[in-house]
């Protein structure tokens, strides 16, 4: 992906219609488009195909399974058209390395969940997220999740992975996270749902974020 806005749109809505309308709205403001399985199971694998056209597509289906069925997952979802998957990091450097090795072969990316953004991520997930950040890192995948809405959190992953791998974060907007914040944090990408999507005028919603991120990059 292209650093060009820093804002990708997680697009959680349930119909095509919508969420064609929806991106070609934010088209301008968007580097990437993350979809989930909500919007595929309510509309098909096809929807990857549509919407690609008009922004690269996150397939965020926080892969977490046994290497052989990680690797039959993301060969569908690439050939469905997305051009990056997202897995989980806790199952493990075999389950992981198999991915990052076929995106690789596809000249796809592979992002790694290190910490989610909700209160329950605290349950377990920030006691191993920088060991999750570093194996990340080892394996060579293009980039981690990490949460908008402790950006001190993000700040010491960047410490671990350093400059050359990307983190995307989750939890602007509606989870109460900052865009400006995480950036200066050292995310590279700020990832908006509800707050673009669920708004009067979403391409106004989109360009008010662009316009924050500007401000400290």
């Amino acid at each position: 992906m292209e650093k060009n806005t820093r804002l990708i749109l997680a697009l959680d809505v349930l119909d095509s219609d919508e969420a064609i309308k929806i991106s070609e709205d934010v088209a301008e403001y968007v580097d990437a488009i993350k979809i989930g399985y909500p919007i595929v199971l309510a509309c098909g694998l096809d929807i990857i195909s549509k919407l690609s056209k008009l922004a690269p597509i996150i397939a965020d289906f926080k892969i977490a399974d046994i290497p052989n069925t990680n690797r039959l997952i993301c060969e569908q979802v690439f050939d469905a058209g997305a051009d990056a998957v997202i897995v989980q990091g806790f199952t493990g450097h075999d389950s992981l390395e198999i991915c990052v090795n076929l995106a690789q072969e596809r000249n796809k990316d592979i992002f790694v969940v290190t910490e989610m953004s909700h209160p329950g991520a605290l349950d377990f997930m920030q006691d191993v997220g920088e060991d999750i950040a570093k194996m990340a890192a080892d394996n060579k995948a293009f980039g981690i999740v990490a949460p908008a809405t402790r950006p001190e959190r993000v700040t010491e992953i960047r410490k671990i992975i350093g400059d050359e791998v990307t983190i995307i974060s989750p939890g602007v907007g509606a989870q109460g996270g900052s865009a400006s914040d995480v950036i200066k944090a050292g995310a590279d990408w700020v990832i908006v749902g509800r707050g673009i999507y669920q708004s009067e005028n979403p391409r106004d919603a989109a360009k008010a974020i662009v316009d924050e991120i500007k401000t400290v990059i």
